[in-house]
């Protein structure tokens, strides 16, 4: 069946009853009841239900990292001490020469 010609039935069907301007009984009070008991969304809910349930692998994750630095083999051979691995670390640029032809 053509879309068109049941849209134009379904117009010309409807252009032929009468129009009723009665409403029914307490039709307004039905509808603002329905809209009263529907609950606002509540954006601050969502956000906080998110956070808590991203609380716990959060925590799982730092547990496990935590976990893996006070067990894992020392890599460090020369030294324990983070301050002077930092400052090497740093400094590592400023020990090295620069070729002969260079520009700067």
């Amino acid at each position: 069946m053509n879309l068109d010609e049941l849209k134009q039935k379904l117009i010309v069907a409807a252009r032929t009853k009468p129009l009723d301007d009665r409403v029914p009984l307490a039709f307004e009070k039905r509808v603002m009841a329905c809209l009263a008991a529907r609950p606002m969304l509540d954006e601050w809910a969502l956000w906080s239900r998110a956070l808590w349930r991203a609380a716990a692998p959060c925590v799982a994750i730092m547990l496990f990292f935590t976990a893996w630095t006070f067990f894992a083999p020392n890599t460090s051979t020369t030294s324990n001490d983070l301050a002077q691995d930092f400052e090497n670390t740093l400094l590592a640029a400023v020990d090295q020469e620069q070729p002969a032809d260079s520009a700067w």
